[in-house]
């Protein structure tokens, strides 16, 4: 296997590895006084949705928009609403809550493939990229592990293993964009526009109405916080 084969292979994995530390992170984080702790969950799960908003305004749209014209665009970003939405739906009439995790994945994968795909060109980006999605992925990991707990269908130790699995679609869909889809930009480019279409769904309908509490400012400055991060990353790039 070639160097950047391996390369690819362990900055995807480590990055995928974000999200179960983020569970063991909600698993054994303890604060003794319930306000504070119920505040401090809320700035997490508020912290993951600026995360998500960055990586939608900053990675996901703009790529859409340099490869797309404005009709596959337009109509790929609402397709993505709506297949969400329908997804959403569906999940609610069994009674389950799993946005963050959908909403995880739906960020996770595409950039995925995009690292593959930009690290035969640029090494130095897709290093960059993958340590953007570790931050990302760990308060996902924190915000997805608490919202399984509360179905009251898994166990702790079952979460922590099911993000540890699903770490491993990184390393397939590094490999996948780059082996497949380095010369084919627009089709990365729609699949980043169908995701941050979703993306953006599951943000304004589940994971921001979760976000407020009475009398409490903090948790709305850790979506600015998040988005601020997302930012700066954007920066690094030197894009």
């Amino acid at each position: 296997m070639s160097e950047p084969l391996i390369n690819i292979l362990i900055l995807s994995l480590v990055a995928g590895l974000a999200m179960p530390l983020g569970a063991l992170i909600a698993r054994f984080e303890s604060i003794r006084s319930d306000w504070l702790e119920t505040e401090l969950r809320h700035t997490i799960i508020a912290f993951g949705a600026g995360a998500l908003l960055a990586a939608v305004a900053l990675v996901l749209v703009p790529e859409g928009m340099h490869h797309l014209t404005p009709l596959p665009m337009i109509s790929l970003l609402l397709l993505g609403g709506i297949t969400f939405l329908l997804l959403d739906y569906f999940i609610a009439r069994s009674q389950g809550r799993y946005s963050q995790l959908i909403a995880m994945l739906a960020d996770f994968i595409p950039e995925a493939l995009a690292l593959g795909a930009t690290f035969s060109a640029s090494p130095q980006l897709g290093t960059l990229l993958a340590g953007i999605i570790a931050l990302q992925n760990c308060p996902e990991g924190f915000n997805a592990y608490r919202e399984l707990l509360e179905t009251k269908r898994y166990r702790q130790t079952q979460v922590i293993l099911l993000f540890t699995a699903m770490a491993f679609l990184g390393p397939i869909a590094g490999l996948t964009g780059h082996l497949l889809l380095s010369d084919a930009p627009i089709i990365i480019a729609a699949i980043m526009t169908f995701a941050a279409g979703g993306i953006l769904y599951l943000i304004f309908q589940d994971i921001a109405p979760n976000v407020k509490l009475n009398n409490r400012w903090t948790p709305a400055l850790g979506a600015v916080i998040g988005f601020a991060l997302g930012v700066f990353g954007k920066y690094l790039t030197g894009h």
